[in-house]
């Protein structure tokens, strides 16, 4: 009688297990993860993503991972529960935990963080797209329902791509031309301090009806492979001249998108160089910083930092924000760019949680003194709970990073979400910033895939 009875219990765990596995294998293959309007987007924009198949109300987990080109894997999650229909929609769905919570139609995408600590999404080159692979998963079991992967490009049919060669003088860099004859609106794009070019940014303006010449000033090619003794800025009126002579460049004056330590490049070269019409600065210095700027017989000194002022968090990396000096102080007024000289426009967009330095107050400086000289040419942007590196929409939050002017791991500031907020702003405002100034064509064709 007792082994009857305990055969009947082994029976019944056994039947009900192969039953619950039977309808787990059964309802995974009827649910699917949707991308819309398409599995392919450009980096920039949003896609729809749903997952149909479900049971009423049942919970799923959201994965998202990618790949860098640097080896470097980006993840994110979130918990869902399916509507009535068995459907999960991020652009209506709350994620309930995880990643982010509430409703995030781009969660899965903006709220990645890398598996490596300190770590910035790398894309050398932007011929190739990233691949986003989002997986729908079983709570209870961990068991993958569904898998879709997002394939998101830099580059719309037609965009030439053109690195500069020896030909092209001293200047090295890639050229990004629109399709068609143009003429366009065209911008000079300077990237952050530690070498090469940024293409991701680039390209995806040069989609919206744009020349951009993506500039390198070091550690690219046969440039110097560390931070040069100076900064020539005849390099960059080099640089100018030559985009400003293409045939499918519209004039007369050309704008240009900097951001970090190239802000303070991108002021003196609206300071001293002709031909700039709009000037965009994110999160810049209005000094010279790190290394002295040459231009024919003069030379502005950089500002000097004060190592006492670095500090250390509690995780153990620095937080230099406070380590450059007043520029406006006496002692330091060498180094401020003389900006009053420009007829350029300029657009200044400030993180308030900028941990690299403090971006707020060197605006209000540089504005004050544009303001002080009669000046009307500028307009600032400030954003609450962003960091520092303000990229192209959905590119992930970079907290903390290495830092090459000081050689070790720094603190960036910001919080993923209101980062990614004001990612989303900038990228509109740039846009139409250039646009408005440079007299670009408003009705620029749409870039497709």
């Amino acid at each position: 009688m007792l082994r009857t009875r305990i055969y009947c219990e082994v029976f019944s765990k056994t039947l009900l297990l192969r039953l619950r596995t039977t309808t787990i294998r059964s309802l995974s293959k009827q649910v699917h993860v949707r991308l819309l309007p398409n599995p392919r987007c450009f980096f920039d924009e949003q896609v729809q993503v749903k997952v149909d198949g479900l049971s009423s109300h049942q919970k799923v987990e959201l994965k998202s991972m990618v790949k860098d080109d640097k080896g470097v894997i980006f993840k994110a999650s979130a918990l869902y529960a399916a509507d009535a229909t068995g459907q999960v929609d991020l652009c209506r769905s709350p994620s309930l935990g995880g990643s982010y919570t509430g409703v995030e139609p781009m969660g899965l995408f903006w709220s990645m963080t890398a598996q490596t600590p300190h770590s910035k999404l790398a894309k050398r080159e932007v011929l190739d797209p990233l691949m986003v692979v989002i997986e729908a998963l079983n709570v209870d079991t961990g068991e993958v329902f569904a898998t879709e992967t997002n394939e998101r490009r830099f580059m719309t049919e037609g965009l030439r791509r053109i690195p500069l060669s020896l030909k092209e003088g001293r200047i090295r860099g890639v050229l990004f031309l629109p399709p068609g004859q143009g003429p366009f609106p065209a911008v000079l794009d300077v990237y952050v301090l530690g070498g090469g070019i940024s293409e991701i940014r680039a390209s995806l303006l040069a989609n919206k009806g744009f020349v951009v010449l993506a500039l390198a000033y070091f550690g690219y090619e046969d440039l110097p492979k560390t931070t040069p003794e100076f900064f020539d800025l005849e390099y960059f009126e080099e640089a100018i001249t030559f985009l400003r002579r293409q045939p499918q460049v519209q004039g007369p004056g050309i704008g240009i998108l900097s951001i970090s330590r190239s802000g303070d490049l991108a002021l003196s070269m609206s300071s001293f160089l002709s031909g700039i019409s709009a000037t965009v600065c994110i999160n810049s210095c209005n000094a010279n910083i790190i290394t002295p700027l040459h231009y024919k017989g003069l030379v502005i000194p950089p500002l000097t930092p004060v190592l006492e002022n670095i500090t250390t968090t509690s995780s153990g990396v620095l937080n230099i924000r406070d380590a450059l000096p007043d520029p406006e102080a006496e002692g330091n007024r060498s180094s401020v760019i003389p900006i009053e000289r420009s007829d350029s426009t300029f657009l200044f967009a400030v993180s308030e949680d900028d941990q690299n330095w403090n971006s707020v107050f060197f605006t209000q400086q540089a504005t004050a003194r544009l303001s002080r000289h009669g000046k009307e040419n500028f307009e600032v942007v400030t954003y609450p709970g962003a960091g520092h590196f303000l990229e192209v929409p959905y590119m992930p939050h970079c907290p903390s990073g290495f830092h090459p002017a000081v050689g070790a791991v720094v603190v960036f500031g910001g919080e993923a979400k209101p980062h990614h907020e004001a990612q989303l702003d900038l990228w509109r405002r740039i846009q139409e910033f250039f646009r408005k100034h440079l007299g670009g064509n408003n009705n620029a064709q749409e870039a497709t895939l």
